[in-house]
Parts: structure tokens; sequence; C-alpha cells
């Protein structure tokens, strides 16, 4: 397609008149925060009205194809929640569902986004992990991280609440408000989750991290350990900001999901709590 001009409310993008050769370069625009892009249909060698009349079936076949791959990576996280109660966790497992949410998103982010908003109270965790696991990797690729780190970062993801396992479901998805046992049995998970994976083989340092510190906030308001600033790694603050941000956008029993822009715009209004920039890159992949 021959791109006359895109627009962007800020000027990270500027390039004027070019044509599009690559999925590349159809990414690299989708990760500013492009709102429109006027197309010169007689200078394209694609038929792009015919191309916008088939994003119905097209979106359609994405939806199914999606909701497919989300049923079988949630009962292979349940498996292998179960595997890391039982000691025969092996984290390798992991690497293809990983692999398969990352295909998802990237091929459509807010058909994958309206899939995983759709949680019953029994799939509620592992849907969330599922859908957190993605949004890092997208997020990642979109800030140039390395494939194997990516990879990385999707693991950490669909393992960062295992220790929710350990919390009765009848707290978790509690429609009243929660007593204060209650609410200490839900600030606990995190350290939960980081004693059960650090008992398991070939957990790496930021799996770990992740898992342990992905409730901790930039002010030091946060749990386990109420870090602040610096002493945040910027591979958990990608995970807090995705983690929130799904939590957010998702219906919960005690809430109604926020729209996008809605938890985009309280997450940036809360910046001494998250990391600004990524909130924004995060918001440019659904604009």
């Amino acid at each position: 397609m021959f791109i006359e001009t895109v627009e962007c409310p800020v000027t990270e993008f500027q390039a004027r008149r070019f044509l599009i050769q690559s999925e590349e370069a159809v990414r690299a625009i989708l990760a500013t925060s492009a709102t429109h892009a006027l197309v010169n249909q007689q200078q394209s060698t694609i038929d792009v009205r015919a191309l916008m009349d088939g994003a119905p079936q097209r979106r359609e076949e994405e939806q199914q194809r999606t909701v497919e791959a989300v049923s079988a990576a949630t009962q292979s996280l349940r498996d292998s929640f179960t595997a890391v109660q039982s000691g025969t966790f092996e984290i390798d497992s992991l690497g293809p569902v990983a692999g398969e949410l990352s295909e998802r998103i990237e091929a459509a982010p807010d058909v994958f986004l309206e899939v995983t908003r759709l949680k019953t109270k029994d799939e509620g965790t592992y849907v969330h992990s599922l859908a957190v696991s993605a949004l890092m990797m997208q997020l990642a690729r979109s800030l140039g991280y390395e494939d194997e780190a990516i990879r990385e970062l999707g693991v950490a993801g669909l393992l960062h609440d295992v220790g929710k396992l350990m919390i009765p479901n009848a707290v978790l998805n509690k429609t009243d408000r929660l007593d204060a046992n209650e609410r200490q049995m839900i600030r606990n998970h995190p350290e939960l989750g980081y004693r059960m994976l650090r008992q398991q083989s070939n957990v790496s340092d930021i799996v770990l991290d992740i898992c342990r510190f992905h409730h901790e906030a930039l002010d030091g308001s946060g749990y386990p350990l109420g870090l602040s600033g610096q002493k945040i790694r910027a591979e958990v603050r990608l995970a807090t900001v995705c983690d929130v941000f799904e939590a957010l956008t998702s219906a919960r029993p005690y809430k109604k999901a926020w729209s996008t822009k809605d938890a985009i715009n309280w997450m940036f209004d809360h910046s001494q709590m998250f990391d600004k920039k990524l909130v924004l890159r995060l918001g440019s992949m659904f604009s």
C-alpha cells in the first residue's frame, strides 16, 4: 500500500508518502500512537477497497482461531499449575504455549483482548495469565527485545499468578468486600508463588522476580517488599503495566470491565505508580 501520511497524536512517526512492502513496516506504524493512515489507492499495488471488504470475514476467522488457541492454552496452563504443586513441573513445556499466544495477539490485538475478556469464575486466573503473557510479549516486541527474551517474558507472564493456587476460589471470586484476613491472603500470593517456583528446576531470575514483584509500584506503595524506583527491574515494570491493564479491562465478580481508553488514561494519571512510557506504548497497541 502507498501511504500518503500517518496521523499521530505525538510525533514519533514522521514519515510521509511511502510504500509499505512488509509486515514489519505495518508493525512499525502500529507500535506508535498512530490513529489514521491515508492510503493512495491509485499508487497501491493491491486493491485496498477489496481488502477492506473482506475484513469482517477475516475478523470472524481470526476470532475463531483465537478462541481455539486460548482454550487449548488454558488447559495447558492448568496442567502446568498442577505440576508446580506436585513438584513435577517442566518449565520448557510452556514455551510452545507462549509462542502460540504471541502469534495470536500479533495477528489481531483487539480480537485477542476481546476473547480473553470472556472469563468464567473457574478459569479466571488461567485466562488472565494467558492474556498478561501475550500482552507482555507484544509490548516487549514493540520495545525491541530479542526473541529469546520475549519468550522468557511470555513464560513469566504465564506463571506470574501461580501463587493464587493457594487461595480458595471463594476468596478470589468474592463479590462482597474482603475482610482483613482475606485481603492479606490475596496480598500473599506473589510471595507464595515465588516460593513455589524457586523449588522448581530451570526457573530464571526474571521469571522469579516477575512472579514475586509484579504488584510493586514505582512510588513504593506496592507489595510484598515495598520496592520503589530503580529497585524495580525493567522487566517487572513491564509485567506490572500489562497485569494491571488486563485486570482493569476485564470483568470481575466485583467490577465491570473498563474500556481500553479508560484503563490507559487511569494508569497514565497514576504515573507515580507505573512507568508512563510503557503505559503509552501499551495504549498505542490498541489505538
